[in-house]
């Protein structure tokens, strides 16, 4: 007996509503069963998994789903949102079995011969660059000017292209998310441009890049996969990295048990990360599946090609995932923000490399900074994918240029304590209290 009645209303995943509290439809959802009904985009209804267990058993059960999107892509709609992250292409997130296993090898075995501390100095390098951009004006959207922009720089520099290049693909994909037409189709050309840039020059002249390594791999792969692979990775890890370094960050400016941070040694960068991955997962809702065949799957009976979406964000909070009654998790690696089984996040420690380089420099040049709203007054777009901040207002003391203009930089003479409400955190005095141990 089905669970999930076709007559089931479908709780939407998207508008300003379910953006104000996504943990209000996961509960909606969890009455349905371990298996709800979503609608993702206007009239666009999918079966969402939203029970901890079985999001593991389906992300594990490569027999029974499959991750191809063309059985039910026609449902979507061409101009709708959720159209970018499902269209079919050849590349790891659509493939299974062999092909899957194939693509796959060639972005960990790439993966496998960065350097992290080559990764971290490269983060180091583009979080100073963009510092000097707002660091004498005391005031910052943490969003726009920094997370959205230093994990594309960062992989810019992976894939092996001049720093020049960087500022190129940010604006680029920045015009691919616009809703104006004119704008997204610009967006798309120019980010079209520059995969074909980039794919020529490493294949005119190798380097020490994840370009190159794509090319050379054993698994041979053809230019088309290459530029797949390079297009998931930049897609798959841009959003989710910068969505990372801005909700950690919203957590060590309003979390009291985040105080010191970097400045006392106290609860460390890591800690607030996991923690962030655990409650405020970057990707909320993805891993589209579709079963081969006619299944019933934890009471619910799904139709052979159907769509099928796992919510990490719902699965890590649900009642059976093990979460503690005081809501503290940080320092536990078994959060679904990464996905899991075969088709889990190959970026997974790449991403968090960056996000943990990235606000260590962040806290390390601008100890004091803090919120410059309330908390509550902080907003978050509204699409049921990703979990993203429209905006992260923050000041702090501002700093000037050395003699060189070059960083580190010397401490501007400005009071630290103007215009400042003390009753707002920092990353160096927030929450002077009481601190819990994981």
């Amino acid at each position: 007996m089905s669970i999930t009645p076709s007559t089931a209303t479908a709780v939407r995943l998207y508008g300003p509503e379910h953006a104000a509290d996504p943990q209000r439809s996961y509960e909606l959802l969890r009455r349905q069963g371990p298996v709800g009904l979503a609608e993702i985009d206007t009239d666009l209804v999918v079966h969402l998994v939203t029970d901890y267990e079985a999001a593991i058993r389906l992300l594990q059960d490569t027999d029974t789903w499959s991750k191809d999107t063309r059985p039910w892509l026609a449902r979507v709609p061409e101009n709708s949102p959720i159209r970018p992250v499902v269209e079919w292409r050849p590349s790891l997130i659509f493939a299974d079995g062999d092909e899957h296993a194939h693509l796959r090898k060639v972005i960990t075995d790439s993966f496998a011969l960065l350097d992290p501390n080559d990764v971290r100095v490269l983060t180091f390098r583009h979080a100073d660059r963009l510092l000097q951009d707002f660091a004498d004006t005391g005031t910052v959207d943490l969003v726009s000017q920094y997370a959205q922009q230093l994990p594309l720089m960062v992989f810019n520099g992976l894939f092996g292209m001049g720093d020049e290049h960087g500022p190129r693909l940010v604006g680029a994909l920045a015009a691919m998310m616009d809703t104006d037409p004119e704008r997204k189709a610009a967006g798309a050309q120019s980010f079209g441009a520059y995969l074909g840039t980039l794919y020529q020059t490493k294949a005119a002249q190798r380097g020490h890049d994840l370009t190159s390594w794509f090319i050379d791999h054993p698994n041979g792969l053809t230019q088309e996969e290459a530029i797949n692979q390079i297009i998931i990775t930049l897609g798959a890890g841009n959003e989710p990295t910068a969505n990372l370094i801005a909700n950690t960050c919203v957590r060590m400016l309003s979390d009291d048990r985040y105080f010191g941070t970097l400045t006392t040694g106290s609860l460390p960068v890591q800690h607030a990360i996991d923690d962030a991955l655990w409650y405020d997962s970057p990707v909320a809702n993805y891993s589209f599946h579709s079963p081969r065949k006619d299944v019933n799957f934890y009471g619910t009976d799904i139709p052979a090609g159907s769509p099928v979406m796992v919510s990490y964000a719902a699965a890590n909070t649900c009642p059976h995932s093990g979460v503690p009654a005081d809501g503290y998790r940080s320092g536990t690696k078994a959060h679904l923000a990464f996905a899991a089984g075969p088709h889990a996040c190959p970026a997974r420690s790449l991403a968090v490399l960056i996000a943990t380089a990235a606000i260590e420099r962040l806290a390390s040049y601008l100890p004091d900074i803090e919120l410059a709203v309330a908390p509550a007054e902080l907003t978050y777009r509204d699409g049921p994918v990703y979990r993203t901040l429209t905006s992260l207002p923050a000041r702090f003391t501002p700093l000037t240029p050395d003699a060189e203009g070059v960083t580190p930089w010397s401490r501007s003479s400005i009071d630290p304590g103007t215009d400042r409400d003390p009753s707002l955190p920092s990353l160096a005095t927030a929450g002077r209290g009481s601190v819990r141990s994981s």
